[in-house]
C-alpha cells in the first residue's frame, strides 16, 4: 500500500506503525474465510460464487488457526472472502481474534450489513471495515453483477458510520470506472468515510480475462495526478481522509519524482518513508490463507500453496526457508529480470507485484507490466 496522504501531507493514520515500522516482523494475514459470495464481481480473484463450498475451515478449526496466528505474533487478521459476512460465525471468530490480541479487519461488499450486523461489528471493535464499491450506481451494479448492489452497500456504509465504526472504501481501477474516481472522492467526503483504497488491477481469478480492460500507463499517470490533487485539496480543507493506492509500488516512486520537481521540501521525507516501507511485501510482511486452509504469499497466489494449516501451524509454514517461492520472494532483487532488475528504485518498490508478471509473461521474475515509469525515470 502507498499512503498518498501520509507521503504528501504527513497525515498519520492507523496502521502506519506496520507500514513504516521497518524491520522483520510476522505478517499481516488475509484470511479468505469463505469462497461463497452473494455477488459475482467480474474482477474477483477468488472466483467466488453464491454456492456452498465444502471443506472450508470450521469454527473450531478457525479458532485454532487464529490461536496459531496469535502465538506467532501476527498483528492483524483481515477477514475476507468471498463475502465473509455469509459465515454465521464471523462475529465469533473476530471476537476470538480480538481477545487474543490480533487486530481484526473486515473486507466486505457491504450489501448484507443490516442495522443489527453493524451493531455487532461495532461491538467487536474491528480496526476497520473495508467496503468494496467499483463505481457509482449502475456502474457499480454492472461490475458486481447485481442490480441494487450500490444502494445496498451504501446503506451498509451508513449503518457503520452512524456507529462511528472506521470505514474504508475500496475500488479496483479499470477502464470501466476510471472516470468514476472523482465521484468516489465526493462520496467519501459526503458520507463521512475515513479512507479510500484504490487498487490497481491484478490479473488473477476472473480478472485474468481482463488484461485488455486495464488502464494504460498514460491513464495511470493522469489518475495519479488526480489522486494527488484531490488528496491535497482534502487536506487543505481540513478533511482527515486516508488516501491509499494498492498493488503498484511504482506509485510511490512517481510521487517521489514528482515531489523533487514540485515540492522539493517534501521529497526527502517521502523518500525516507518509502525506504522504511520497503515496497511490495508479498511473502514477507503479508500472507494469505484461503477457505480450505492453504497458505499463500498473498491473496492473489491461490494457484500456489505453501502448505496447509490443517497439517502444520501457520508459523511453521511461514518460517520454512526451504520453500522455493517464499525463498525467492524474500530475496527477489537478485532474481529479477529486465527493467525491474536494473531499476535504480528497486529498494523502493521491491520488484512490485510478481504474480502480475507471472500472469502476463509466465515468469515470476519478469517485469511487472503495470509499471508505468519511463526508462529515463528509473535510470536506464
Amino acid at each position: 500500500m502507498i499512503s498518498i496522504s501520509r507521503l504528501l501531507c504527513d497525515a498519520i493514520a492507523p496502521g502506519d506503525d506496520l507500514r513504516y515500522g521497518g524491520g522483520a516482523r510476522p505478517p499481516i494475514v488475509v484470511w479468505n474465510c469463505t469462497q461463497r459470495c452473494n455477488l459475482r464481481c467480474v474482477h474477483c480473484y477468488a472466483r467466488a460464487q453464491d454456492r456452498i463450498y465444502h471443506g472450508e475451515l470450521t469454527t473450531e478449526e478457525g479458532k485454532a488457526f487464529i490461536q496459531d496466528l496469535a502465538d506467532f505474533g501476527v498483528p492483524v487478521i483481515l477477514f475476507s472472502g468471498g463475502e465473509p459476512t455469509l459465515r454465521r460465525d464471523i462475529i465469533e471468530l473476530a471476537t476470538w481474534a480480538k481477545q487474543l490480541g490480533v487486530r481484526p479487519v473486515l473486507s466486505t461488499n457491504g450489501t448484507l450489513i443490516t442495522a443489527r450486523l453493524a451493531e455487532e461489528i461495532a461491538q467487536v471493535g474491528f480496526g476497520e471495515v473495508g467496503v468494496s464499491i467499483d463505481g457509482i450506481g449502475a456502474a457499480n451494479d454492472q461490475f458486481r453483477g447485481q442490480e441494487g448492489a450500490f444502494e445496498a452497500a451504501l446503506n451498509g456504509i451508513r449503518q457503520l458510520v452512524a456507529l462511528k465504526q472506521r470505514v474504508s472504501l475500496r475500488l479496483t481501477i479499470t477502464r470501466h470506472n476510471l472516470r468514476e474516481i472523482p465521484a468516489i472522492f465526493d462520496l467519501v467526503e459526503r458520507e463521512g468515510i475515513d479512507r479510500i483504497c484504490l487498487y490497481h488491477l491484478t490479473y488473477v481469478g476472473r480478472a485474468s480475462e481482463m488484461q485488455t480492460e486495464d488502464v494504460s500507463h498514460q491513464e495511470t499517470r493522469e489518475l495519479m495526478e488526480l489522486i494527488i490533487e484531490r488528496t491535497l485539496e482534502l487536506h487543505r480543507r481540513g478533511f482527515n481522509k486516508e488516501i491509499l493506492t494498492v498493488d503498484n509500488h511504482a506509485d510511490g516512486v512517481y510521487l517521489y519524482l514528482r515531489a523533487k520537481k514540485k515540492h522539493p521540501d517534501r521529497a526527502a521525507a517521502i523518500l525516507e518513508l518509502l525506504q522504511r516501507n520497503g515496497g511490495n511485501n508479498s511473502g514477507i510482511r503479508i500472507a494469505a490463507v484461503d477457505n480450505q486452509g492453504d497458505v499463500h504469499p498473498d491473496q492473489f497466489w491461490w494457484h500456489y500453496s505453501l502448505g496447509n494449516v490443517r497439517q502444520r501451524k501457520f508459523g511453521d509454514i511461514w518460517a520454512d526457508t526451504s520453500e522455493p517461492l517464499l525463498q525467492g520472494l524474500r530475496d527477489r532483487k537478485s532474481q529479477l529480470n529486465g527493467r525491474c532488475g536494473r531499476c535504480q528504485y528497486l529498494d523502493l518498490c521491491n520488484g512490485n507485484l510478481r504474480v502480475r508478471a507471472e500472469a502476463v509473461y509466465g515468469d515470476v521474475w519478469a517485469d511487472d507490466p503495470a509499471c508505468y515509469l519511463t526508462d529515463e525515470e528509473i535510470g536506464l
